[in-house]
């Protein structure tokens, strides 16, 4: 599977940013399928292959995991430690997406290796034009290793 073909996984438990973002990336163009988590243990259900997500067929490593922190069960922070703790995954982009603007939350989130982070943006249009940027950025543009598939 080619990585224009990858989905975009994103872990967002708030039902309506989750409608926005699937909104931002319809009127983005954006050619990758989304798919969504609602919590920090689905990510990583999803991302070690396990559960419903067991067949890599129908539920290929993303291209791209967009990462929300403030999540219930285990929250992004957790999720990012065992991302780059686990064989196979530690190339993984992985872009923080949040509303939390606190320092210490940015620092940890490079500490623990984020690859980037960002704060949504309270319109649609500013929403937008972030997803334009993420999906040309992290989709076009940037050149990254196989993960394993």
């Amino acid at each position: 599977m080619s990585i224009e073909a990858s989905p975009i996984l994103v872990a967002e438990d708030n039902p309506d940013d989750a409608f926005m973002l699937r909104r931002a990336f319809a009127k983005a163009n954006v050619a990758n399928p989304l798919v969504f988590v609602i919590d920090g243990d689905e990510a990583i259900e999803y991302l070690s292959g396990t559960g419903r997500y067991s067949s890599r067929l129908h539920h290929p490593l993303p291209a791209v995991l967009l990462l929300d922190l403030k999540m219930p069960r285990r929250n992004g922070f957790e999720v990012l430690e065992w991302i780059r703790d686990h064989p196979g995954l530690g190339r993984l982009p992985v872009v923080v997406l949040t509303s939390s603007r606190e320092s210490s939350d940015v620092s940890r989130a490079y500490e623990l290796g984020a690859n980037s982070y960002l704060v949504k943006p309270g319109s649609p249009d500013d929403l937008l034009a972030t997803v334009q940027g993420l999906g040309l950025y992290w989709l076009v543009l940037n050149e990254s290793p196989d993960v394993e598939r």
